[in-house]
């Protein structure tokens, strides 16, 4: 049965027996690397736009040459700029609603579509509305994670507009490397390394994240699989470079044709959080009829700090 756009009833989510799997892409390994939605790393703001690093550089090294009678008057003063990356905090709300009939119905058994009987077995939910709250919890935290991926960034304007955080991968525009369609080789992963660290990279905690099918191209390229008769494959989940050492992460969420090589050192969810209810909470909503419903809402966004100490691969062959 596919899901529904309306309050629960035991008409549009009846009840099985068997035992509970939640299928589909479910996973966020960035989001938990970071702390996840209620951790020890989140940054709680006050107002829903933050700024995340104030970036500077310094000009090209050279070799002075200053006489001893330049020396005898000061230089003229250089003024080193500084900048300011902004991200915003938005809104991520979801509605659970049950009737009460469906609230109380939660031990039955749908009837059998063929026989028309009712299956006599244990129904693994217990608690309905407890089950949905779980749920739209679970989906927060997908849309969350891809978000914090690929979001494209909106700063609201008025109450009117949504306010969308960036997400990592569409903020970083100075280490990137466009493979055109071609496959994923080690020579596109060096020259994305050489480009961080030419552009001041700190490769503190360096994380590789990559779709299924870009993961499966790392081991391809860095794997060596010795001679067994028993045991075949590779699974490369680090690989040694000539800066750091580097997990790689499969990450559904991650754009087929995209690699990305984040510092996690610099990474945390921002929360800008609702006096006296706090960052992502549920709470009751007023009661209109036989039923019950409540919200889980919050104010997230992403600080992947400085851009520029991470990198990205685009445009990778997807097959």
């Amino acid at each position: 049965m596919a899901n529904t756009n309306a309050a629960a009833t035991t008409w549009n989510n009846p009840n099985y027996v068997g035992e509970l799997f939640l299928v589909g892409q479910n996973k966020t390994p960035f989001l938990n690397m970071i702390g996840g939605l209620g951790g020890g790393n989140i940054w709680t703001v006050n107002a829903m736009q933050f700024p995340m690093a104030q970036p500077y550089s310094l000009e090209a090294a050279s070799q002075p040459a200053i006489t001893e009678t330049d020396s005898l008057t000061a230089p003229t003063a250089w003024t080193y700029v500084r900048t300011v990356d902004y991200n915003t905090c938005q809104i991520f709300q979801k509605t659970v609603s049950m009737s009460y009939v469906g609230m109380s119905e939660f031990g039955q058994v749908s009837a059998d579509g063929t026989t028309g009987r009712a299956f006599l077995g244990d129904q693994p939910v217990k608690d309905e509305f407890g089950f949905q709250k779980a749920a739209a919890l679970k989906q927060i935290a997908i849309d969350v994670e891809y978000t914090f991926l690929v979001g494209a960034y909106v700063q609201a304007t008025s109450a009117a507009v949504a306010a969308k955080s960036r997400g990592i991968i569409t903020g970083l525009t100075t280490n990137t490397a466009a493979a055109a369609g071609g496959a994923l080789t080690s020579t596109l992963i060096d020259t994305i390394l050489r480009t961080m660290a030419g552009n001041g990279a700190e490769f503190n905690n360096m994380v590789i994240f990559a779709n299924a099918f870009q993961k499966q191209k790392f081991s391809s390229i860095y794997g060596y699989a010795p001679e067994d008769r028993n045991v075949g494959g590779v699974n490369i989940k680090q690989i040694e470079t000539d800066f750091a050492m580097m997990g790689i992460v499969w990450d559904p969420f991650m754009p087929t044709d995209t690699v990305l090589i984040a510092d996690m050192s610099v990474i945390q969810p921002v929360f800008c959080p609702v006096p006296g209810k706090g960052v992502l909470f549920f709470e009751e909503l007023s009661k209109t009829g036989a039923g019950t419903s409540g919200q889980i809402y919050g104010q997230i966004g992403l600080n992947y700090g400085p851009e520029e100490y991470h990198g990205k691969i685009t445009g990778l062959a997807t097959s």
